[in-house]
């Protein structure tokens, strides 16, 4: 499954990203906003794999896809809508990227315009969830200019708490975005 967008293909994970994967999970700035589990070597090799077998699920409920710079075929990230543990018709997207491309060119906005696009009209999604932590103030203005609605805050986990942080809980409907963007990205 492939998703195109102007800059990026958005495909299914090989076994050949995980180099690519597993190096930009250990970069120091990709653990700001995560717990001390969630960056460790064995705890991401887990996540690759996961993502690899979601995409042979049948039926499929996630859709974790790699991020590949269409100019250089470079793995940047992954992004995903994941329906495992929501009602039918809701799904949570969830977008990384590499640290070296945070903040660069709008990578992440075009990225998630594709997701979202791809949820509501190919998934026929109804909703769409976000969950990030309340000091991610790049994934804030980001939910924010989608349209997406905070619609709750929840303390978080220990790690967050001792942080001072708490969870948001973002909500995008469908007639949200389509009152907002048409609905353009292509899938292969």
């Amino acid at each position: 499954m492939d998703i195109t967008t102007k800059r990026f293909l958005l495909r299914d994970f090989v076994q050949e990203d995980e180099p690519a994967f597993l190096a930009y999970h250990a970069d120091p700035r990709y653990a700001e906003f995560c717990s001390p589990e969630e960056v460790t070597p064995d705890f991401t090799y887990q996540l690759f794999q996961r993502f690899i077998q979601w995409a042979t699920e049948v039926p499929r409920c996630n859709y974790q896809l790699a991020i590949v710079d269409r100019r250089n075929l470079e793995l940047i990230g992954c992004g995903g809508l994941r329906q495992d543990g929501y009602a039918a018709g809701q799904a949570e997207l969830g977008i990384e990227l590499a640290p070296q491309h945070w903040g660069r060119y709008a990578y992440a906005i075009e990225v998630g315009k594709a997701l979202i696009d791809f949820g509501f009209r190919d998934l026929e999604l109804k909703q769409i969830i976000g969950l990030s932590v309340s000091a991610n103030l790049r994934v804030s203005r980001l939910a924010e200019r989608y349209g997406f609605q905070a619609i709750g805050t929840q303390p978080g986990s220990g790690w967050m708490h001792m942080q001072g942080w708490s969870q948001i809980k973002w909500q995008l409907t469908r007639e949200s975005w389509e009152h907002l963007f048409p609905l353009t990205s292509s899938v292969n």
